[in-house]
């Protein structure tokens, strides 16, 4: 028979056990946060969070300590002490975009306002083969430093950049000592903190590299730890393919990225398959191939795309014109009436801003290839040209591998520099819906990130640097048109910058808390 106390006595001890393990319990990871840290500069409650990898939203708090992200969680705001309180609610965290195509001159700009105004908080410049044309990049590096700038910056070398700087210039097939030069430059440049190589084989003089050239400073740059962007050497339908084929054939020595991938006048959904399965059979092979896209259907570049190369630099434009004329006028017509014609060019510099190429010949009477032989010549403006396909380039955008650029610069006559990032959201998630929330935002972050080697960004972590947006996504807009290119974008409440709020609601609050990151070797 059970006794009594035998029962009070077992009651006790149970009672005892319980309350031990009450105090052996695990702590939370909030306990064993403040445990270390009670005080903290951020404290975000209650936003969704799409944290850049591409799973889905989850709801939490995040804690931002400096420079970093402290904690991801639930935060008890009552056991902490903080600076600055944000409420999330209703609203989505991401992290920071992540522009792998831009343009600009930090030491004119610093601001770049078009760019955080879209929630991009990282830029890369140095594109199309052209970088800073100066002797140390370390020193222009801590000149712009000194100046300061809002968003962080990432440089690449440029090729063109450096056959100028080497002497070699406009030459092709330099020999070895000269080849010795540019690997020199192209080395001093990625111990300064330089990510790599970029190309821009369709202009001058970087059209005049051959096959061994390219091999060369690709190995320099793989030695590096660099990756290589290219603007390839053709992007017409029918070369584009040998262009990335030259491009992909260099993977064997660095990481390849196709600048701002497109396909002119190629069309269409099968069109875009066979561009990808290039790219795929590559990756297939170990090559790490990628590319990024801007969202329009309109490039923009010099006039100079629609003359022949022997009518450019290094040529005498005025002696070529007078002794081939005909053969000129020719060739223009024969490339503008190929782009979709006269109305499908649309300046972007003064004195023609706004008008197309057939607006401008109608007003000087000219025919549109006499116009630009005579009044313009191969360097005498820039344009936008309407030669890409919508339902192609989409396309191209939804490869697992292709993430999102703007090719565009403050003061690029293009809507691209102060919407693409934008319409990212507010066209291809919000209005078409081509991509989930989450899938778009990886596009602008973890993809980029990884791709560039960029460890501590891309993506919302405990120890990763607090480079945040927070926004609606509903209320993202673009307000850049062709007509009207320089309207930044709204619906991006909240930017900051290494943990600094660099811009709330429509407000830019001039702060300078970028850096230029550097790539270690």
């Amino acid at each position: 028979m059970i006794t009594k106390p035998f029962l009070r006595c077992n009651l006790a001890f149970l009672l005892f056990l319980c309350v031990a393990c009450e105090s052996r319990k695990e702590p939370t990871p909030f306990e064993k946060l403040i445990e270390k840290q009670q005080t903290f500069d951020l404290l975000i409650k209650g936003a969704s969070i799409v944290d850049g990898t591409g799973i889905a939203p989850f709801q939490s708090d995040v804690l931002v300590s400096g420079d970093s992200i402290a904690f991801i969680g639930e935060v008890e705001a009552s056991k902490i002490t903080f600076s600055n309180l944000v409420d999330g609610t209703g609203q989505i965290l991401a992290p920071g975009f992540i522009d792998t195509h831009a343009h600009g001159n930090p030491l004119s700009t610093p601001q770049f306002k078009n760019f955080i105004s879209m929630g991009v908080t990282t830029i890369c410049l140095g594109q199309d083969g052209f970088s800073p044309e100066v002797e140390s990049l370390s020193d222009w590096i801590i000149e712009v430093e000194e100046n300061g700038i809002a968003p962080n910056i990432i440089m690449f070398t440029g090729h063109s950049t450096i056959r100028l700087l080497s002497g070699i210039g406009f030459k092709a097939n330099p020999d070895s000592t000269a080849l010795e030069k540019m690997g020199e430059l192209l080395q001093e440049q990625l111990q300064a903190g330089s990510f790599g190589l970029t190309t821009g084989l369709e202009y001058t003089p970087g059209t005049y590299a051959n096959s061994e050239e390219l091999a060369f400073l690709a190995k320099i740059t793989g030695e590096g730890n660099g990756i290589l962007m290219s603007h390839m050497r053709n992007e017409d339908n029918d070369a584009v393919e040998a262009s990335i084929k030259e491009l992909l054939a260099l993977g064997k020595y660095c990481p390849v990225q196709a600048s701002h991938l497109k396909v002119v006048y190629g069309k269409g959904v099968d069109r875009a398959s066979e561009i990808q399965s290039l790219f795929e059979n590559a990756r297939k092979q170990g090559i790490k191939a990628t590319a990024d896209i801007y969202p329009y259907t309109a490039s923009f570049t010099g006039i100079g795309i629609v003359f022949p190369k022997w009518a450019k630099p290094p040529n005498n434009y005025e002696m070529v014109k007078n002794q081939k004329r005909a053969e000129l006028l020719h060739y223009i017509k024969e490339r503008v009436n190929k782009r979709n014609g006269p109305t499908a060019t649309l300046f972007g510099t003064a004195p023609y801003v706004g008008k197309t190429l057939e607006e401008v010949a109608n007003e000087a009477g000219k025919t549109f290839e006499e116009v630009l032989v005579d009044d313009i010549g191969s360097q005498g403006a820039s344009a936008a040209y309407f030669v890409m396909d919508e339902t192609l380039q989409k396309t191209l955008l939804q490869d697992e591998f292709t993430m999102l650029c703007s090719d565009g610069s403050p003061t690029m006559n293009h809507p691209r520099g102060y919407g693409s990032f934008s319409k990212m959201i507010a066209q291809y998630v919000i209005k078409d819906s081509i991509f989930s929330i989450e899938e778009a935002v990886r596009k602008m972050t973890s993809l980029p990130a990884a791709t560039l080697g960029l460890r501590d960004r891309g993506e919302i972590k405990q120890g990763r640097k607090a480079d945040l947006i927070l926004f609606d996504p509903v209320k993202v807009k673009t307000q850049a048109t062709f007509e009207n290119p320089f309207q930044t974008a709204i619906g991006f409440d909240m930017v900051w910058v290494n943990g600094k709020l660099v811009k709330e609601k429509e407000d830019f609050l001039m702060e300078t808390p970028g850096e230029i990151l550097r790539k270690s070797i």
